[in-house]
């Protein structure tokens, strides 16, 4: 497979407040080395459950709880998983379970946060919301009076 690098710089330059969208974007240009890396490991699946609520399901089998971590950090949701030492010598015929360490990062939309994650039948469920703040959802805004009337809105407070 043939991939081209994009250079990005003259964004940096020239927009301002952009520089979130560049990095997504640079990180999406290298996220398929990084996938190839993984070679797909752990499988996924990202739900969407509601209009403004998800869920990313991975399979984690062979990991307990205490050797996962989920953290939220700069728009990003960031899955480790750490396989404890295990000292036990085993002989085996065919080893089809991986059980090695991993790393799987999501990029997070604004104002989307995560709710909670549960672990169940070796599937970790982590739930997401996405919260628009008042400011920027839509608002109805009533016609009345002529034209040339002033009519208060619910925003300005009369003097």
């Amino acid at each position: 497979m043939r991939t081209i690098d994009f250079d990005f710089t003259p964004l940096y330059r020239s927009a301002i407040g952009f520089d979130r969208v560049a990095q997504l974007l640079e990180s999406m240009n290298g996220g398929q080395a990084q996938s190839a890396k993984n070679g797909g490991y752990p499988p996924y699946n990202i739900e969407l459950l509601d209009d403004n609520e998800y869920r990313i399901t991975m399979a984690v089998a062979g990991f307990a709880e205490d050797e996962l971590e989920i953290e939220s950090r700069e728009g990003a949701l960031v899955v480790q998983g750490k396989k404890k030492a295990d000292d036990t010598e085993r002989k085996y015929l065919y080893q089809g379970i991986a059980e090695r360490n991993f790393e799987r990062c999501f990029q997070l939309a604004d104002y989307v946060r995560v709710t909670g994650a549960s672990m169940n039948n070796g599937l970790l469920h982590i739930d997401l919301e996405r919260e628009i703040p008042e400011a920027m959802k839509p608002k109805k805004i009533t016609i009345g009076g002529k034209a040339g009337d002033k009519k208060v809105l619910d925003a300005e407070v009369e003097a």
